[in-house]
C-alpha cells in the first residue's frame, strides 16, 4: 500500500497532523504513517513536514535525526506539504538563531516588529500571533480546491516568511504587515498555519494534498 509519511524529527505537533490526515485518507488507499526512519521516507508516496518551536532546535533535530537527507530527496522528487515550522524550515535562513534552513524556497524568515502597535479593535498586537486569522490567495493552486478566499485559519507564530521571489507565495495573512503564509514551488506546498486545527478548511487541504499530482 502507498504510504503517506509524517516527518518524525522530535519537533511536529504529530499527533493532531497525523490524525487529520488519516481522517481525511479514509477510503484513499493510503497509509498514513508517522516515521523516523529515513528509509520510511525514501520509500513514502507523499511527505507531511510538521514543525514547532524554534527554529534552531528544528534545524538540529532534523539534522541529527538523520532525516534531513531524506527529507531533501522527497522534496525533489514527491509531494511534500510543511506545516508551520516546517514551512519555515523550507526557506533560506530564518532571524531566529539565526539559523540556515533547507534553501528550498529562496527567503527569509523574520519575526513580528509590532511593538507597541494598535489593532483596529483598540488593542495592543500580541507576538505570538495565535487565533485565527484570514488566509487570501495570492495566486491559483491545486491545494485551494474547495477552499474559500478569504477563508479562516488558525495561526500560533511570532516568526514568518518573506520570499524572495514573489511567485512562491501563494497564500496571504494581515497582522499588522501583509506576510505570505502558504508558500509553493514544483511539488512543494507549505503553511504558516496549522490546517489540523482549523476545521473543515484545513480538512479540505490534508484532502487535497492526498490527491495533488505536480
Amino acid at each position: 500500500m502507498a504510504t503517506v509519511a509524517v516527518v518524525d524529527y522530535g519537533m511536529g505537533n504529530l499527533r493532531s497532523v497525523s490524525q487529520a490526515v488519516r481522517h481525511v485518507a479514509q477510503g484513499s488507499g493510503l497509509e498514513v504513517i508517522v516515521t523516523s526512519r529515513p528509509e520510511e521516507v525514501l520509500a513514502a508516496e507523499r511527505i507531511v513536514l510538521p514543525g514547532q518551536g524554534a527554529m534552531p532546535d528544528c534545524m538540529r533535530e532534523l539534522r541529527d535525526s538523520g532525516l534531513q537527507e531524506a527529507v531533501l530527496h522527497a522534496a525533489a522528487n514527491k509531494p511534500l506539504m510543511g506545516v508551520c515550522v516546517g514551512m519555515q524550515m523550507l526557506l533560506s535562513r530564518s532571524e531566529e538563531g539565526p539559523t540556515d534552513a533547507l534553501g528550498l524556497i529562496p527567503g527569509e524568515v523574520v519575526r513580528f516588529q509590532l511593538e507597541g502597535r494598535i489593532q483596529p479593535d483598540g488593542s495592543r498586537y500580541k507576538v505570538p500571533q495565535m487565533g485565527w486569522n484570514q488566509v487570501w490567495q495570492a495566486r491559483p493552486h491545486p491545494m485551494w480546491a474547495g477552499v474559500p478566499d478569504g477563508a479562516w485559519f488558525y495561526f500560533v507564530h511570532s516568526f514568518y516568511a518573506r520570499v524572495a521571489d514573489a511567485a512562491h507565495g501563494t497564500g496571504e495573512t494581515e497582522y499588522g504587515v501583509r506576510f505570505t503564509c502558504a508558500v509553493a514551488r514544483d511539488n512543494i506546498f507549505a503553511t504558516q498555519f496549522h490546517p489540523e486545527k482549523s476545521a473543515d478548511h484545513g480538512l479540505a487541504l490534508y484532502r487535497n494534498f492526498l490527491s495533488w499530482k505536480p
